[in-house]
């Protein structure tokens, strides 16, 4: 891992050497050792102790000549206790080399040391095998910390954070703070309110994003901003999700999207490739209804192929009755084909369904090339023609399988997406060390929600609508395409931004399709609006998730393990055991009352 800031072996602490930094080339210095034991064997008189501190471990020997001097303060030593050890770099013989570790040609000979701190027995394990279940390793925290891969994972977003910073100041950006007290906006995730003492009955929230402190940050003339924000968002949590988390923030005045592009890909190309992630911009830009079609997600993985294709106009008159009514009824038929897969099992067959049923479809059909010949799932319902018109456009080889699904345009699409992903990895299809970027693009404006029966913002209600779709905003909104656009790594996001609307009349017809009407509009950001009306200059950004991206560099499968304290997934703190119940005195100074029964 490649560090930026001060190496581990520099100190401002006098004459402490870091145990992980000493080499061959350190043979015959005298060091002092300061950290936890994290390994003692007692040889016949002979005592190794593995000492560690954050730069990593090094062996520590204590002769039988020499523990008089050093018995009393550091034979009683156990598995984590803090001290402080004195004596010689000397080269271990060759028999004893410890090629796995970094420090593994050299030990130390002690010859004085002092206890500084001492440890109970450990509710996990801190060296070897991780021992503990998940609620243990949080309620441990601090213990589970000190374990090597979460150090490392500490280091790296430390270093990616650093590297950030100076990146954006070398293109001009500005670090600017905004608050973490602000007003409530609700539009998307639920905020996080906080009772004001000082105005009764008044709450602040706290923010889900800088997104309107950013823009009025370019009304301000600041025109390059960027923040490594913490937001808060009262959200079912999951893998790749905290209640409160850090994203990296930025905004520029008098942009288009190709700028905002070429900035994020250099930023990428010099923070992932030193994590063993290679990054070649310029990206692939892939329209939404393209990544829909063909991958039947917004975030596309494009490791492998299995790409979806439309079937709909080669089933439409179809005899068999479930692709003919489909398509009739304005849905579709779509499916893929997976190489060499004919022979799946039924077991195989029958999880592909389940989750197929789990996403919402009735099921998935199957279509199998074996002789040269095409084998649909339900004999006799389609023709030679049908069958031999699907399996060309599924490019369906002899050996291989396809996957149809007949539903509703939305549902087909996700359907098929969660099941590409299922059997890319059923069949070993993702290459190994391969990791691919793009951009996802030309979004929707706004999407209709039945249970608010309303139209609904995809991103914000700040975003932009594509100017060659202006004269639909009112008529058929759904058709507006915004300037908004993802950035996806692997099939993960990694952060959206979009053009934003710096005009005070385009702003209220969006809001309009929105049902926000003038008064609530007023209410909820008539600061926004005011400012839009004293000279906004075109502007745009992005945000990434820092947590999720320093996931991805370290191979780790939750965001809870680049966190250094992480919620669990019902928004507690096992350590702190937050939230917890207040002081009633307190809720009386805020004004709050719990009603009978609660």
């Amino acid at each position: 891992m490649s560090g930026t800031g001060k190496s581990e072996g520099e100190t401002s602490e006098t004459g402490r050497t870091r145990a992980g930094t000493l080499r061959a080339e350190d043979v015959g210095k005298r060091v002092r050792l300061k950290g936890w034991i994290a390994r003692r064997r007692d040889l016949g008189g002979l005592i190794f102790l593995n000492l560690r501190d954050r730069s990593g471990n090094a062996q520590v020997v204590i002769h039988p000549e020499d523990r008089p001097k050093v018995a009393g303060a550091l034979d009683p030593v156990r598995l984590e206790w803090v001290v402080e050890v004195e004596g010689e770099v000397r080269r271990r013989g060759d028999d004893a080399v410890n090629p796995e570790m970094e420090t593994g040609e050299v030990e130390v000979v002690a010859d004085g040391g002092r206890i500084l701190s001492r440890a109970e027995p450990l509710p996990l394990a801190i060296e070897g095998e991780l021992d503990a279940t998940e609620e243990t390793r949080l309620r441990y925290r601090y213990l589970d910390l000190r374990r090597s891969t979460l150090q490392g994972n500490l280091r790296l977003r430390h270093e990616v954070t650093l590297e950030v910073r100076n990146y954006f100041d070398e293109q001009g950006f500005y670090e600017v703070e905004t608050p973490i007290l602000t007003r409530s906006t609700p539009e998307g995730a639920r905020d996080y309110l906080v009772p004001s003492r000082i105005h009764p009955r008044s709450f602040y929230a706290l923010p889900q994003s800088p997104q309107l402190f950013k823009q009025i940050l370019m009304v301000s003339g600041v025109e390059r901003y960027f923040q490594i924000a913490r937001c808060f968002r009262d959200e079912d949590l999951r893998a790749d999700r905290q209640p409160e988390f850090t994203q990296i923030d930025l905004e520029l005045s008098f942009v288009e999207e190709d700028e905002v592009v070429e900035l994020v890909e250099g930023l990428f190309e010099r923070i992932f490739p030193p994590r063993g992630i290679p990054c070649r911009p310029p990206f692939r830009r892939i329209p939404y209804p393209e990544a829909m079609l063909r991958y039947g997600t917004d975030r596309p993985d494009l490791r492998f192929g299995l790409e979806i294709h439309d079937l709909s106009d080669l089933v439409e008159e179809s005899e068999f009755r479930a692709f003919r009514g489909t398509v009739g009824e304005g849905g579709v038929v779509r499916g893929f084909a997976v190489p060499g897969a004919a022979d799946a099992s039924r077991s195989q067959a029958e999880s592909w369904a389940e989750l197929a049923r789990h996403h919402g479809a009735q099921g998935v059909l199957t279509l199998k090339r074996r002789g040269g010949e095409a084998e649909f799932q339900v004999k006799n319902v389609l023709s030679s023609g049908e069958l031999e018109g699907m399996t060309e456009r599924l490019s369906l080889e002899e050996g291989g399988l396809a996957l149809i699904v007949a539903a509703e345009e939305e549902l087909a699409a996700t359907t098929l997406g969660a099941l590409r992903k299922r059997l890319a990895r059923d069949f070993d299809l993702i290459p190994e060390d391969t990791h691919v970027f793009c951009w996802v693009t030309e979004f929707p404006l706004v999407a209709w929600d039945d249970e608010e029966d309303r139209w609904t913002s995809n991103h914000h209600p700040f975003t932009a609508p594509d100017p060659r779709d202006l004269e639909l905003l009112e008529e058929d909104p759904g058709r507006v395409r915004s300037r908004a656009y993802d950035v996806v790594l692997d099939g993960v996001e990694l952060g959206g931004g979009s053009i934003r609307i710096h005009e005070r009349s385009l702003q209220e017809r969006v809001f309009q399709v929105l049902g926000i009407d003038a008064e609530e509009a007023r209410e909820r950001f008539g600061f926004l609006l005011e400012a839009l009306t004293y000279g906004a200059p075109p502007h745009g950004g992005i945000a990434f998730g820092l947590d999720r991206i320093v996931m991805l560099m370290a191979g780790a499968s939750s965001i809870r393990d680049v966190i250094p304290f992480p919620k669990t997934t019902s928004a507690t703190c096992l350590m702190t055991d937050a939230p917890a119940e207040v002081d009633p005195e307190q809720l009386e100074g805020l004004g709050i009352r719990f009603r009978s029964g609660e």
